[in-house]
């Protein structure tokens, strides 16, 4: 609903005249006939395609770091050496993390 700004606003007076009554009826024709469900409920009905997945096993191969990386010793990322900013208290320091 627009609102005018530039129309004259009410005065105390018709504000007062506005019984209880009047502004709940209004309010109640105003509502929504939506139902509000409980996320976690809805959740449960939704499958994604494939997502049984329980009988699968995750095999990844860890390198360990090569001569070229650390281990950023504030955010305990490998980065390349490139990104060394500083050294403190011996352990390499990551540009983002020193900036």
């Amino acid at each position: 609903m627009a609102t005018d700004y530039d129309a004259p606003r009410k005065q105390d007076e018709e504000l007062k005249e506005d019984s209880i009554e009047e502004l709940k009826s209004r309010r109640g024709g105003q509502q929504s006939a939506s139902v509000d469900e409980d996320e976690a409920v809805a959740a449960e009905s939704f499958e994604l395609p494939g997502a049984d997945l329980s009988h699968e096993e995750l095999s990844v191969v860890v390198l360990p770091a090569q001569e070229d990386e650390f281990t950023c010793g504030s955010c305990f990322l490998v980065r390349h050496r490139s990104q060394i900013a500083e050294e403190r208290n011996g352990l390499k320091i990551c540009v983002e993390c020193a900036g």
